[in-house]
């Protein structure tokens, strides 16, 4: 997992990281069509997942809160992959890409979409798409979101979705700072 902090094995958590580990794999994270695994052959957590179970109080937050962006928003499944995406690209981090690739062109998405979401740039004639792939990419830069801006993004996303891809990219910032900091690569 990380070559910072060890993978904890199920036998290995405490009370308190007992409720992490249960509330990732217990999940809708785990429901369905697996693109990447959570769960490595040890038991351990592969990515931030494993990061999570070793402050237990914020990663059980952090779980739920991840739980509910990609399973509970009004968003549509390419759009929060697009969102992914653009993250992982402008973070660099390579779990984000590598596991959210593979969740993207299992929902659909063509080589050439994939290979515009690796250089931070998105462009499609569907204005929904394109006009969330506008607000990701202006709060990855950093810079305030003007008037007119908003404006556009409110007229064609609603503000449920503004506030839905907001704390999106907030999320996904988190997770690629934390894989960052506890140098966590891709799951071999």
């Amino acid at each position: 997992m990380s070559q910072r902090i060890p993978s904890l094995k199920p036998g290995e958590l405490t009370d308190a990281q007992r409720v992490v580990y249960d509330g990732i794999t217990g999940g809708d994270r785990l429901k369905g069509t697996q693109h990447f695994p959570v769960v490595a052959a040890d038991g351990s957590l592969t990515g931030p997942f494993g990061i999570m179970l070793h402050a237990p109080g914020v990663g059980d937050i952090l779980q739920q809160l991840g739980a509910a962006i990609r399973y509970r928003t009004s968003l549509t499944a390419r759009v929060r992959e697009i969102g992914i995406l653009l993250v992982g690209a402008a973070m660099r981090s390579d779990y984000e890409w590598w596991a959210h690739s593979r969740v993207a062109r299992g929902i659909g998405f063509t080589d050439d979409e994939l290979d515009q979401l690796s250089r931070g740039a998105f462009r499609t004639s569907d204005p929904l798409e394109q006009t969330a792939a506008d607000l990701c990419t202006a709060l990855l830069g950093g810079g305030p979101v003007g008037s007119a801006e908003y404006a556009r993004y409110a007229d064609i996303l609603g503000t449920e979705a503004i506030i839905e891809l907001t704390t999106l990219v907030g999320y996904y910032r988190t997770l690629a700072q934390l894989m960052a900091v506890f140098d966590t690569g891709v799951p071999e």
